[in-house]
């Protein structure tokens, strides 16, 4: 499946309040596209509409050709949307390569008597799958970290073990909900990193961030939502010299 998404005229309304209003836009395949705007502008409101988690009311989500709007959150991500969220979710009495291996389920394969009785295939298959999750805890920066519960690890590693869960579904479409909130200054560039060596491995990334400067430094497109509606989108040098976004967003950071 491409990694291309669409958005067209997407509006989610609560109650009397439009959340998101008449929102479009384009992310070519592997493309790394920011959103970016003030707290309450509709960004993860959007993506709980791309991801399933909310139905939006109004408009459509593509991936490649395929309309996508109104499906459920497994069919989804097994077409290969994969998302990190704004709050950590993990499973904190799990070992971070169980967390890992969770983000595999939709590729496990084999019949349950198969898996019952242990077969060797089964369990090389097994083998395999675990050798996979440490590869990927390696790739974020958490190699010799395993074994480790979840919930006992420091927050900036718990936002890493939620980007290589992601990583090991293969998505083609990968989305990152405020990834370096609440991260040191160290762990944003450890975390630059994986963004971009994920990005140049031929992933789509698609990241919301309220850390302008890391934003301008790694995207390659950025939109602007101000109050459920999209106020501009561009390079981010067009993006940082708009008046308009100047005015409702950056201007509040100078």
């Amino acid at each position: 499946m491409t990694g291309a998404l669409s958005v067209e005229g997407l509006t989610l309304r609560f109650g009397g309040v439009d959340a998101l209003s008449e929102v479009s836009i384009q992310v070519p395949a592997r493309s790394l596209y920011a959103i970016i705007g003030p707290n309450g502008a509709g960004k993860t409101s959007l993506f709980n509409c791309v991801t399933g988690y909310y139905r939006a009311t109004r408009g459509s989500v593509r991936l490649g050709p395929r309309d996508i709007t109104g499906m459920a959150v497994h069919e989804i991500a097994s077409l290969g949307v994969r998302r990190t969220f704004q709050n950590v979710r993990v499973f904190p009495k799990l070992s971070a390569l169980e967390n890992v291996l969770a983000g595999a389920h939709l590729r496990a394969s084999g019949n349950v008597a198969a898996a019952v009785l242990g077969t060797r295939r089964v369990r090389r298959a097994e083998r395999a799958l675990a050798d996979e999750a440490a590869y990927w805890l390696e790739y974020v920066g958490l190699a010799g970290k395993g074994l480790a519960l979840a919930g006992e690890l420091p927050y900036g590693m718990r936002k890493r073990l939620e980007v290589a869960r992601a990583l090991i579904a293969r998505p083609s479409v990968l989305l990152l909900d405020e990834p370096a909130a609440g991260v040191s200054s160290v762990e944003r560039e450890e975390l630059a990193e994986v963004v971009l060596r994920t990005w140049r491995e031929g992933v789509t990334v698609v990241m919301i961030e309220h850390d302008v400067e890391l934003v301008m430094r790694l995207a390659r497109t950025v939109a602007v939502l101000d109050h459920g509606r999209l106020l501009a989108v561009g390079t981010p040098g067009e993006v940082r010299s708009d008046p308009r976004v100047i005015e409702a967003y950056l201007g509040r950071h100078r």
